[in-house]
């Protein structure tokens, strides 16, 4: 393992690896102790503790593997599955914590809701005692070595705030010289991570020789974004222009460049949380579990689980563009289905749709019926599908490792070896461009020109690299139609179609609905989608126009009323866990 690498590792194997192993290679030391405070208080002792400090970012923490469901740092379920991207998939009755989620009626009981609370606390409190030991170290260790491990800690407290921010709203805000379980909810939070972003900021280096370790421009665009989330649009002009102006990213020149395990921590990513396998630690603990379990169902040898995160109909729809224009259709929901095989057997006929435009993003982010699967063959439909009726008739793509990668950058330990070492960008440099033309038109005045100017330099993207190969086959009834079907691998898959806006933007109007349109398609299955509804105000809008278009397609939603999303819906209940624990100190969210 190399060494230069922030791993997601456990924190305590990493703290007995570093003090007391003669090796270099101390990342693979199993834990055969515990220390004290006093002990760590020193460079050695503190780096390890920010090393297990980065390790919480992912979601998986000590002593809770079946929390990193729910605390994945990919959000599968709080940006995805609660919105109109994702359903939860698999079948009903497994995970079936995550129906109250997927249909908008979880309560203060729910599971998933206290482990969300509980992986990301715990990942607060490592950050907070870097800063406790270090202050411990006597003598005091060198001014320079504080300050960049303060502003790493509070980097690391900041972000993981922020995604208990956008899930809860109203939590109570952890820092080192405090009783944790006096601290009240009810005290704004945006200024606390706003002041902890800014020391990191401020004191962070540009690059850092660790991968995986924060940089100034990694706490510019988490702060830019927390700006954006209180509508501070000139204050976050200021971080992402900067970012922009540093000249240190670029956009890749493939969009599925930002999807392979082999082409990770690339000039395109800003803040990357680091995956790894096969390192020594039993079931690759450290590879985004929670993320890596919603492949197929284990199919034409993937040995993958668990066919959970399937793309919804609704999203796939987002994808098609005017035949003329190539521009997308920004009020997709009035468009008819893009065609699928719900409902169809993998040894029916069904011929894909190759004559409707469609952005090319589509196939780099959906598992479909009749179109190549990376170089695992041809997606044949419901034989993928755990149970199509409840997930419907697409699967995840964009973190699955390729066919030819199995065994090296997927794990070869542990019950579901589709754990991989794919990892999460957090923020890409496509999220800054299309973050600063969101900015450029709610400014005021508005600068439309330059919005179309960032839109298009994604758009342009998009369109670089396109999926090919074009199915023949359109049943698949023998086992040597699986094995070798007929595909002609110099046609594109589909008709794929993408062109750029005007420049300028007609209005703030347009302007407005495209850019979020363009960024639905582009992060489309990476955990912001229903953020961003809420933080453009139309989650109850666009939420119960999905509901009530997806409750005629499959079973789960079919009964479900449309939300009521005004004061209750946009935030989930505090667990009744915690508040049990500290009564009279947290208050319950509205409507809960």
């Amino acid at each position: 393992m190399k060494k230069n690498i922030i791993f997601s590792t456990l924190a305590v194997g990493l703290l007995i690896a570093f003090l007391i192993g003669c090796s270099d290679d101390f990342l693979n030391t199993q834990p055969t102790s515990s220390l004290s405070d006093v002990v760590l208080a020193n460079e050695k002792g503190v780096n390890a503790l920010l090393i297990g400090a980065y390790a919480a970012i992912d979601g998986q923490t000590r002593g809770a593997a079946g929390a990193s469901w729910a605390g994945c740092v990919t959000n599968w379920v709080w940006g995805e599955v609660a919105s109109d991207n994702a359903t939860k998939g698999s079948d009903l009755s497994d995970q079936s914590t995550i129906n109250p989620i997927e249909n908008y009626t979880a309560d203060p009981s729910n599971g998933y809701i206290a482990d969300k609370w509980y992986v990301n606390y715990d990942g607060i409190a490592r950050a907070n005692d870097v800063l406790k030991v270090m202050a411990l170290s006597n003598p005091p260790l060198p001014d320079a070595f504080q300050t960049s491990i303060k502003a790493q800690a509070l980097f690391i407290r900041a972000f993981i705030h922020f995604e208990l921010k956008r899930v809860f709203n109203n939590i109570p805000y952890i820092t080192e010289d405090v009783d944790p379980v006096t601290v009240v909810n009810t005290t704004d939070a945006w200024p606390l991570i706003e002041d902890d972003l800014k020391y990191a900021v401020a004191n962070l280096p540009e690059s850092q020789a660790d991968v995986g370790r924060a940089t100034k421009y990694a706490a510019k665009a988490v702060l830019a974004r927390v700006y954006m989330f209180q509508k501070k649009w000139n204050e976050a002009k200021k971080e992402l222009d900067d970012i922009i102006s540093s000249g240190k990213y670029e956009l890749m020149p493939n969009f599925d460049d930002n999807f392979l395990a082999a082409k990770r921590n690339n000039k395109e990513s800003v803040f990357e949380i680091q995956y790894s396998v096969n390192d020594g630690a039993s079931g690759s603990p450290n590879a985004g579990w929670g993320q890596s379990l919603n492949f197929p169902q284990d199919v034409d040898g993937m040995g993958t689980c668990c066919g959970f995160f399937q793309p919804t109909q609704n999203l796939v729809n987002a994808f098609i563009v005017d035949p003329v224009t190539g521009l997308p259709f920004l009020d997709a929901d009035t468009l008819a289905n893009f065609k699928n095989d719900m409902n169809v057997a993998s040894n029916e006929f069904f011929a894909q749709d190759t004559v409707t435009p469609v952005d090319p993003r589509l196939d780099w982010t959906v598992g479909r019926r009749g179109v190549p699967y990376l170089d695992w063959g041809v997606m044949r439909g419901k034989d993928w599908i755990r149970d199509q009726a409840n997930g419907g008739p697409y699967v995840y793509k964009k973190n699955m490792f390729m066919k030819k990668d199995k065994g090296t950058l997927s794990t070869t330990t542990g019950w579901a070896t589709g754990v991989n070492s794919n990892s999460y960008r957090a923020i890409r440099y496509s999220h800054i461009l299309l973050w600063r033309a969101e900015v450029a038109v709610e400014s005021s005045p508005a600068d439309l020109e330059y919005a179309a100017q960032l839109v298009n330099m994604i758009r342009q993207r998009a369109g670089n690299h396109v999926l090919m190969g074009r199915c023949r086959m359109f049943q698949m009834a023998t086992t040597q139609d699986i094995i070798a079907p007929k595909i002609d691998w110099s046609v594109p898959a589909a008709n794929y179609l993408v062109n750029p806006y005007p420049v300028p933007f007609t209005s703030p109007e347009q302007a407005r609905k495209a850019i979020r349109h363009e960024i639905r398609l582009e992060f489309a299955m990476e955990g912001h989608r229903f953020f961003d509804l809420v933080r453009w105000g139309i989650a109850g809008k666009t939420l119960n126009m999905y509901i009530t278009q997806d409750r005629n397609f499959r079973s789960l939603l079919g009964g479900v009323k449309p939300a009521v999303f005004e004061n209750k819906n946009e935030y989930w209940p505090l667990p009744q866990t915690q508040l049990d624990l500290q009564p009279g100190v947290l208050t319950q969210n509205p409507g809960y």
